[in-house]
């Protein structure tokens, strides 16, 4: 009787190989060097999960300092300014607010300098 399919390890190699797939050199066909590649590249893609949202909260915060020194007013201040008053928007709103509507963003800092 003949055997049908493949061995594990085949099978093993077959899927990191289609998981390498698109990778430089040995880092795609050599299964040594495929599974350092793929090991590495699951640790840099988690450590960018998290530098990713590092970056959109820096981004929102130069966008809203941007908007808030347009109207004459530093970011610090405006932020503060917003806690006094008990206003709970995240940055990202706040980013939101400031490039798609500006007319609110406006009065809410002058809600701020009216302080």
């Amino acid at each position: 009787m003949r055997v049908k399919g493949t061995s594990a390890s085949d099978k093993k190699r077959q899927k990191l190989f289609k998981l390498t797939k698109g990778y430089w050199g040995q880092r795609k066909n050599v299964y040594r060097r495929a599974r350092e590649a793929y090991l590495a590249a699951l640790s840099r893609a988690y450590v960018d999960r998290k530098r990713k949202k590092r970056d959109f909260r820096r981004l929102w915060i130069t966008r809203i300092s941007a908007a808030t020194r347009a109207e004459g007013m530093s970011y610090s201040v405006f932020m503060n300014g917003l806690k006094k008053l008990g206003i709970t928007l995240n940055r990202k709103m706040l980013s939101e607010l400031a490039i798609h509507d500006a007319q609110s963003f406006k009065d809410l800092v002058a809600k701020v300098k009216a302080l």
